[in-house]
């Protein structure tokens, strides 16, 4: 009996034995470490596009959320004339954003049985109350026990400006001898009511707040003529 020997036909060249097996076995190696490569990059592409997805997300959330109590009350508000007034402002089921505008601001709005709030930022044309500009607040004011006037300015107040007065209460201010008043917004010096600007130029908000009012409980009897008009005289050049 004869053995027989594989020859050279047998053997891959230069003598390694890496016949057709070898190469196969190479061959779907690699093929699953492709496989693996690509699910990992595609597992990879899901999770960065959920926290891209997720930070975007956050920051428009916040900037919303900043837009929209860095102003007054979004919603609520009962148009009368250049004012609008809130009569839910400090109710107990207030809605959220009136809530964070209350603790953006850091105020204690009145209850709804306490008084009424009234807030104005144009003239009775419309236009944005400036802080250049001259204004005569007067007339008639719905009837409350007492009541105050202030004038703030959106933003930062102006460090250089003394803060010489920034509103008038009902037993302080002058009036005509038919009861009625005039309060003169300017930033330059006034005879009479003088309310300073808080800046030298840039939008302005007027406050009106009413205690102890039956006009909490029927502010839509409220009409132009029972609240304060707001007349532009003149601006700095």
């Amino acid at each position: 009996m004869r053995l027989a020997i594989p020859g050279p036909a047998a053997r891959g060249a230069g003598g390694d034995e890496t016949g057709p097996s070898a190469a196969a076995r190479a061959a779907h190696l690699g093929g699953r470490t492709a496989r693996f490569a690509a699910r990992l990059g595609r597992k990879s592409s899901v999770a960065g596009l959920a926290l891209y997805a997720l930070g975007l997300g956050a920051v428009l959330g916040l900037a919303s959320a900043d837009w929209a109590t860095s102003g007054g009350y979004p919603f609520g508000g009962v148009q009368i004339g250049a004012w609008t007034a809130w009569p839910r402002a400090g109710a107990a089921n207030a809605d959220p954003y009136t809530r964070a505008v209350n603790a953006r601001r850091g105020e204690v709005p009145l209850a709804v049985g306490e008084g009424l709030l009234l807030t104005a930022a144009a003239d009775d044309a419309g236009r944005t109350l400036d802080a250049a500009c001259t204004y005569r607040i007067g007339g008639a004011m719905p009837s409350a026990r007492a009541w105050t006037l202030t004038v703030a300015g959106r933003g930062a107040r102006d460090p250089d400006r003394p803060i010489v007065r920034e509103g008038f209460t009902s037993t302080e201010i002058l009036r005509e001898p038919d009861g009625r008043f005039a309060v003169l917004l300017s930033p330059e010096v006034q005879t009479g009511n003088w309310l300073p600007s808080p800046r030298a130029s840039g939008p302005l908000r007027l406050a009106i707040r009413l205690y102890d009012t039956p006009a909490a409980a029927s502010v839509g009897a409220l009409d132009r003529a029972a609240v304060p008009s707001i007349t532009p005289i003149g601006c700095a050049s």
